[in-house]
């Protein structure tokens, strides 16, 4: 993948006038419209002129595993938890999304508003997703009577992977047949490439 290309949710960037990225060194870059999106994946790929960071790769083989240990990085409830990035963890739940959605993975890693469009790791530090979103618990909880946990939602590694080659980018794949690192490792491989987005209207 370019290293001048930035991939988040589409519904990150939609209705923006202007799209800038902070970078891990502190540095603010602008996105270039026009972006390429696509809608049923939720996925928007940004052209950001001036070194944004270094690529992430993205895992081949083997096939993502239900209870598989998967790591976040992103920027959760910016302004009121910490400016920094934030680190998860938890597991790979079900190998679908809200209403059997194959392009989904769900997921128990905690995440909230912020953490959209950011990426999701296995424990060899490989992509296996991008997060898109969570339950409505308040919603859910109003039909069932019981609020529902850790449940959250990831586009699948291989979904994203194939929506940047119909973009005309060739992503950077591995497999995942090493040790695993500690999640503090994976922390330390997602820092300088795991971008603040803000959206300007």
């Amino acid at each position: 993948m370019a290293r001048d290309r930035v991939l988040t949710n589409r519904h990150v960037i939609d209705g923006c006038n202007r799209v800038l990225v902070r970078t891990a060194d502190g540095r603010t870059l602008a996105a270039t419209p026009p972006a390429r999106v696509d809608a049923g994946r939720d996925l928007a790929l940004l052209a950001v002129p001036g070194d944004p960071g270094p690529v992430l790769t993205f895992r081949r083989d083997p096939a993502v595993r239900r209870g598989e240990a998967v790591v976040t990085y992103g920027f959760p409830l910016a302004g009121l938890l910490s400016s920094g990035p934030t680190l998860t963890t938890g597991e790979v739940s079900a190998l679908a999304g809200l209403a059997d959605n194959q392009v989904q993975f769900q997921i128990s890693a905690p995440v909230q508003p912020g953490n959209s469009g950011g990426p999701l790791f296995d424990r060899q530090g490989h992509l296996v997703g991008v997060i898109v979103s969570k339950l409505n618990a308040a919603r859910v909880a109003q039909r069932t009577g019981d609020i529902p946990q850790n449940v959250n939602f990831a586009v699948k590694g291989t979904e994203a992977a194939e929506f940047l080659r119909r973009a005309g980018v060739t992503p950077q794949m591995a497999d995942s047949r090493g040790p695993d690192r500690s999640a503090a490792e994976v922390g330390e491989l997602a820092h300088r490439s795991t971008l603040f987005v803000r959206c300007e209207r």
